[in-house]
């Protein structure tokens, strides 16, 4: 049974980090291609981020580039988000997924629960 499990999400204050760790069980992580994704309040999920199931090749939501940082350590099965100088419309809930493609599409076979994030002003 495939599972991804979030963690790292918390209250911060606008300007701070936060790091999201996803630790998948269940499958072969190097084999798969893994994203970030979000959803705040009221809106649709967003892609937020992705990396190639090697690490060689990382995908960015344009409006998020430069300030957050998605990698992966495939000894231990784990993917990471680090956010850094977030802000009020940060808040939402981030989900890792995982994908034998992965990349840009929001179509991912595989969903954790989610962990939720909230960047107070």
């Amino acid at each position: 049974q495939v599972q991804l499990v979030e963690s790292g999400g918390g209250l911060v204050q606008a300007g701070g980090s936060l790091t999201l760790s996803c630790a998948a069980s269940g499958l072969t992580l190097s084999t798969y291609a893994m994203g970030w994704f979000r959803q705040a309040p009221g809106k649709e999920r967003e892609f937020v981020s992705a990396i190639s199931w090697s690490g060689t090749f990382t995908y960015y939501a344009d409006s998020l580039k430069g300030r957050f940082t998605i990698s992966r350590d495939n000894a231990t099965n784990t993917v990471y988000l680090q956010m850094n100088s977030l802000k009020p419309d940060d808040t939402a809930v981030y989900y890792c997924a995982a994908d034998l493609v992965g990349g840009r599409k929001m179509e991912y076979t595989y969903w954790g629960q989610g962990t939720q994030v909230t960047v107070s002003s």
